[in-house]
């Protein structure tokens, strides 16, 4: 029998939720303060996940994100499927909760549309339900923004999804439930005749995956801790989403912290007992492998990696970290990125920078390539590929102030303002060089470069970090000290990340 292991997502794709559409099944998770945000991934088995595209172009009000805010934005969407539309829900904990809505997958998604303002709402979950044509909506709260935490809230909710019809209550307060601490996350559901809440609490680091069940919506609810780490080396487990096949098999996608790696996501399988609770995974305990559920076969599949940046234009799998300013890329006919380098105060400190293009840190121990070619004549101008988190480490091509290009390989700790020199600063005559991270074990980070005489290591060994919420990023970029006038591109090519 065919089987799938876990993490089916080994990337930092954090606080995901899963809806069916006929044979289709569509993921959304977390983007916090990268642009474009909101991924939407496509699968037709549940294990080999695609990415589709993004539902948000640019976050808002888009003056606040024109700098980098890592750890705000977009927290823990709901994507659901009603009157022929996906809609998905999020909180931003500074300024409250939000939909967007589309024909399908692809799009056209509306503007971020504002259901209830309000600082430290997050994690919201609609439901329409079919059994009593009320709409409704479950949210958690941020202590680091309205001082409560631990406790859930509902409300009725406008049939069209653009509002709420009441002011709220609180209907799971856990801080009543002896051991519970930390509860977020919420998904609402309604099945054989319950309301239920899949919420998980304990910390994403330790703590475990609750069901909550009432016969009505305000409560009151009953708990049950459905997942947990048991003698797995699964820790959390964390928060996920319940979805049935169309042939009635119920699964459970969740999320497991992994330091640098993110949030990388697992699928269990689940079951309903006689007594009606669910029952996820083996018998609460999280799988490692598991046969693949009995849905069509479907050819081995990954969100996209590598890039040859056709025209000029980067796919999917990129995002800035912050929302994108015009210029920042030039097109053109053929294959290659072409950055400008765009003039900071900030260049010392690529976490401070917006113009960043990131993709998610992988999960497995790999070799991440580019070629690169400065075609800039500024002083100081710089370009490079960077590890990015609390702390990073970029290795890349800068102009000196004699004329020349230089290799040069920069870090800097998590509590450093500036970066420092990693390697000493070496000749690249020709303005060129190819640039390797290799990513070993525990997130471990070797650098390399070759100006034309093959690779060569760069510096001491960068151990990744993560940010607050964020898992470390890989980033390519092109930089100027602050300034006026035109101070040249720099040009990326061959994008690879290769595996063993």
């Amino acid at each position: 029998m065919s089987t799938y292991r876990n993490p089916v997502l080994n990337a930092d794709w954090s606080d995901p939720d899963v809806v069916r559409v006929g044979d289709d099944f569509y993921l959304t998770a977390s983007s916090f303060g990268r642009a474009p945000g909101l991924p939407v991934l496509h699968s037709r088995n549940l294990v080999d996940w695609t990415l589709v595209g993004h539902a948000l172009d640019r976050l808002e009000p888009a003056a606040v994100f024109t700098a980098p805010r890592h750890d705000c934005g977009v927290w823990a969407p709901a994507i659901r499927h009603h009157d022929g539309r996906l809609w998905i829900f999020w909180g931003d904990p500074d300024r409250g909760i939000f939909q967007v809505n589309a024909p399908g997958a692809e799009g056209p998604w509306t503007r971020p549309h504002l259901v209830k303002e309000g600082r430290g709402l997050i994690d919201p979950c609609p439901l329409w339900d079919e059994d009593s044509g009320e709409a409704y909506l479950v949210h958690a709260w941020a202590r680091s923004r309205s001082g409560i935490k631990n406790r859930l809230t509902g409300h009725r909710m406008r049939p069209d999804g653009t509002g709420l019809l009441d002011e709220g209550k609180v209907i799971v307060d856990a801080d009543r439930v002896p051991g519970w601490f930390t509860l977020e996350g919420p998904k609402l559901y309604r099945h054989d005749g319950w309301y239920w809440i899949f919420a998980p609490a304990g910390g994403v680091e330790t703590g475990w995956q609750g069901a909550f069940r009432s016969r009505d919506f305000f409560g009151p609810y009953e708990e049950r801790v459905v997942l947990e780490q048991k003698d797995t080396d699964v820790n959390g487990p964390h928060q996920g989403g319940w979805v049935r096949t169309a042939a009635g098999e119920d699964w459970f996608l969740h999320f497991q912290q992994r330091g640098a790696y993110g949030r990388v996501v697992h699928l269990q399988p689940m079951r309903w007992e006689p007594g009606g609770w669910p029952v996820l995974g083996d018998d609460g305990a999280p799988v490692a492998e598991h046969p693949l559920p009995a849905l069509p076969l479907q050819a081995p599949a990954a969100p996209a990696r590598d890039d040859d940046f056709p025209g000029g234009r980067f796919g999917p799998q990129w995002s800035w970290t912050a929302n994108p300013g015009e210029g920042w890329t030039l097109p053109h006919p053929g294959d290659g990125l072409r950055l400008a380098c765009v003039r900071s105060a900030d260049a010392h400190d690529l976490r401070k920078v917006p113009h960043v293009l990131t993709q998610r840190f992988p999960g497995d121990p790999g070799t991440v390539e580019v070629e690169l070619r400065l075609d800039s004549e500024e002083p100081g101008a710089r370009a490079g590929l960077a590890v990015l988190g609390d702390a990073f480490s970029w290795i890349g091509l800068q102009r000196g102030a004699d004329g020349a290009v230089h290799l040069v390989h920069r870090y800097a700790e998590s509590v450093a303002e500036a970066e420092r020199d990693a390697a000493h600063a070496r000749p690249a005559p020709d303005g060129r060089v190819r640039l390797r991270i290799e990513a070993g074990p525990y997130a471990r980070c070797r650098f390399g470069y070759d100006t034309g005489d093959g690779f060569r290591p760069s510096g001491q060994v960068f151990a990744a970090t993560p940010w607050r919420w964020v898992g470390a990023l890989l980033g390519l970029f092109a930089l100027a000290p602050a300034g006026t006038g035109d101070a040249g591109t720099a040009a990326f090519t061959r994008f690879r990340i290769s595996t063993p």
